[in-house]
C-alpha cells in the first residue's frame, strides 16, 4: 500500500531547486573519456602523474610518489588513496610524500566521474570497487609496490571506497578509513528522515565537480522529493554502496581496519562508525574527535601536525611493515572530548559510556508542528568546526523556548561533572493528530543562566500512524563525548522543524508526548565511569 506523500516545507522545496538548477547553471565538470596510459610526468620528490586504467575501459587520473634512493628490484609497501568527493588527485600530497619518505609506494587517484577522471560518479558503487582493484593491478604492474603488503586509505567518499575494497579485494591487507561511512542508509536517512543539508551539500558539489549517473541523480531527485514510494529502491541503492553490507567478506579477508570520525559530523554521524567497528573480527581500532565531516583531518592534509594522520601512518607501519610501534597494544578505542584536550583509552565501545543517567521525563506535553522553536543542530560543516576550534557549538536559551513549539525537560543541578560518553537513547510515547510526521530531539548543557549547548541531537520521522492512537519511540541520539560542568543541568528539547532534516509534518499537525505508568518515558544518558 502507498504511503499518503508528506507535506515537505518550503526550504525543503527550494533547497532541492537550487540543488537541480545548479547543474544547469554551472554546467557539469569537463567530459573525461578513455585514452591510453600516457609517459608519466615527473616533479621534483619523487612524484609522478599518470594515466591509470579503470574498470570498464575508462582513464583515471592519478599520481605516484616512491621512496627516494630505492634499490633497483626492491618492493615497498603500497597504499592506495582514492579521492574524496568532489576532491581532484591533489587532495593527499601532503600526507603521500610522508609516507613515501618512510618507504612506502602511494597511489593517489581521482575517483571515478570527478574532473579529469573518466566515467560517471556512481557514489561507491561496484564500478568504484572494481576502479580499487584496477588502480592495485597497475601499481603492481608499474611500480615497485609488494604485492604482500597492500594498504588503502582515504577520507570521506576515499574512505567508504576503501572498507568496500576490503571486502572485494582480499590483498589489501590494512585500511585507514577517515571520516567515512559503513552504513550509508543510517548516515543520511537516519530516524527514517532526509538529512537535507547534507544530501544537497554532497548533491551540488558533485554536479559542479562531475559528471554524476543518470541512478545517482534520479536517486536524489526522489530523495530530496520525499517520493516515499521510492524508498525501498532508495534503502536498496544504499545498502548495495554500504560497507556494513559486506561484513563478513571484510572479516573473512581479514583486513586490520583503522577508523576515525568527529563526533559532530552532520554528513556521517559517528553512530553507525561505532556500530560497524563493534561486528568486525580482525585488528582494528576506533577513534572519535571533536570537530565535523573530514574536519578532524583537515589540518594534516596541508601538511601540519595532525593526530589523526600520525595514528594513520603508524596503522600502516604496523600491519604493512610489521612495525612493533605500540599501536596495537593501546586501548583500540580512543576517544577525546569536546571539552577536553586529552585522549580517552577504551577496550571496546561497548564500555564507553557504561554508567547510565536515567533522567525521566514525567508529564504530558503537546506542540504544535511545522514552527522552529529556535532549537537547531546548527549548519552543516560549519557549526561543529566551531564547537571544535572555538569550543561554540549551538546554543539557545532554554527559559526563552517557545512551549507551544517545543517541548522541555530538565535534569536536577549536578552536583559533581557529568562527563557524558557514548549514545543516549530516547524512549517516551507519541500520539499524533496526522498519520506522518516528524520531530527532533536534542539535549542540552544548561548554565545557571539558562543558556543551552548543544550536546547531541537526532531526527524521528513516522509513517502510517493511527491519528490519536499513542505509539511507543526509541530513539538513538548521535554518540558523543562532552562534560557537563558541576552546576548544570542537561536539558532534553523536542521540536519539529530543523534546517539539516526534511520535516514531514502536514499542515495543523500536533505532537503529544506522554508518559503512560506502565511504559514511563526517559532518557538514558551513557556517563564515563568515574
Amino acid at each position: 500500500m502507498v504511503r499518503p506523500k508528506p507535506a515537505l516545507r518550503t526550504t525543503a522545496s527550494i533547497t532541492t531547486a537550487a540543488v537541480l538548477l545548479a547543474g544547469a547553471a554551472l554546467g557539469a565538470a569537463p567530459a573525461a573519456t578513455a585514452a591510453p596510459a600516457a609517459p608519466a610526468s615527473t616533479t621534483a620528490g619523487g612524484l609522478t602523474f599518470h594515466d591509470i586504467p579503470g574498470s570498464g575501459g575508462i582513464t583515471l587520473k592519478g599520481n605516484v610518489f616512491t621512496p627516494a634512493g630505492a634499490a633497483a628490484g626492491a618492493k615497498h609497501p603500497l597504499i592506495v588513496f582514492p579521492t574524496s568527493w568532489a576532491m581532484p588527485q591533489i587532495e593527499y600530497l601532503a600526507q603521500a610524500q610522508k609516507l613515501a619518505d618512510s618507504g612506502y609506494v602511494v597511489v593517489s587517484y581521482t575517483s571515478r566521474g570527478f574532473w579529469l577522471s573518466g566515467g560517471e560518479i556512481e557514489v561507491a558503487g561496484p564500478p568504484d570497487i572494481a576502479d580499487a582493484s584496477a588502480v592495485i593491478d597497475w601499481a603492481l604492474e608499474h611500480t615497485s609496490a609488494d604485492p604482500d603488503h597492500i594498504g588503502m586509505g582515504g577520507v570521506s567518499y576515499g574512505a567508504g571506497i576503501s572498507l568496500l575494497a576490503a571486502g572485494h579485494d582480499p590483498r589489501v591487507k590494512a585500511v585507514a578509513a577517515l571520516s567515512g561511512w559503513a552504513d550509508l542508509i543510517d548516515s543520511i536517512y537516519s530516524g527514517r528522515t532526509q538529512h537535507l543539508q547534507a544530501a544537497a551539500l554532497l548533491g551540488g558539489a558533485g554536479l559542479v565537480t562531475g559528471r554524476p549517473s543518470d541512478e545517482l541523480t534520479q536517486t536524489l531527485k526522489d530523495f530530496l522529493g520525499s517520493k516515499l514510494e521510492k524508498e525501498p529502491e532508495m534503502i536498496a541503492w544504499g545498502k548495495k554502496r554500504s560497507p556494513a553490507t559486506y561484513l563478513d567478506a571484510i572479516n573473512a579477508n581479514g583486513a586490520a581496519v583503522m577508523m576515525g570520525n568527529a563526533w559532530g559530523d552532520t554528513i556521517f554521524p559517528p553512530n553507525q562508525y561505532a556500530s560497524f567497528y563493534d561486528k568486525l573480527t580482525g585488528p582494528k581500532r576506533l577513534e572519535f574527535r571533536p570537530g565535523d565531516h573530514a574536519t578532524a583531518e583537515l589540518t594534516g592534509l596541508f601538511g601540519l601536525p595532525n593526530d589523526t594522520w600520525t595514528n594513520t601512518r603508524r596503522w600502516f607501519d604496523r600491519y604493512l611493515k610489521g612495525e612493533r610501534n605500540g599501536i596495537d597494544t593501546e586501548q583500540p578505542v580512543q576517544l577525546k572530548s569536546r571539552t577536553d584536550k586529552g585522549y580517552e583509552g577504551y577496550p571496546d565501545w561497548k564500555s564507553v559510556g557504561a554508567a547510565q543517567n536515567r533522567i525521566p521525563l514525567d508529564g504530558t506535553k503537546k506542540v504544535w508542528a511545522n514552527v522552529d522553536s529556535g532549537a537547531n543542530g546548527g549548519i552543516t560543516l560549519l557549526s561543529n568546526a566551531l564547537d571544535q576550534f572555538l569550543k561554540l557549538p549551538p546554543m539557545v536559551s532554554v527559559p526563552l523556548l517557545p512551549r507551544t513549539f517545543a517541548s522541555v525537560w530538565q535534569s536536577e543541578r549536578y552536583g559533581t561533572e557529568q562527563r557524558v560518553r557514548g549514545t543516549s537513547r530516547l524512549h517516551t510515547t507519541v500520539t499524533s493528530t496526522k498519520p506522518s510526521g516528524t520531530f527532533v530531539a536534542y539535549l542540552y548543557d544548561v548554565g545557571p543562566l539558562g543558556v543551552g549547548k548543544l550536546v547531541s541531537n537526532a531526527p524521528y520521522t513516522f509513517h502510517g500512524q493511527t491519528p490519536g492512537r499513542p505509539f511507543p519511540v526509541d530513539l538513538e541520539l548521535y554518540s558523543t563525548a562532552y562534560d557537563v560542568p558541576a552546576g548544570h543541568r542537561l536539558a532534553l528539547v523536542i521540536d519539529t522543524v530543523d534546517p539539516l532534516y526534511i520535516e514531514h509534518n502536514p499542515t495543523g499537525a500536533q505532537l503529544t508526548f506522554s508518559s503512560p505508568g506502565t511504559d514511563p518515558s526517559h532518557l538514558s544518558v551513557p556517563l564515563r565511569e568515574k
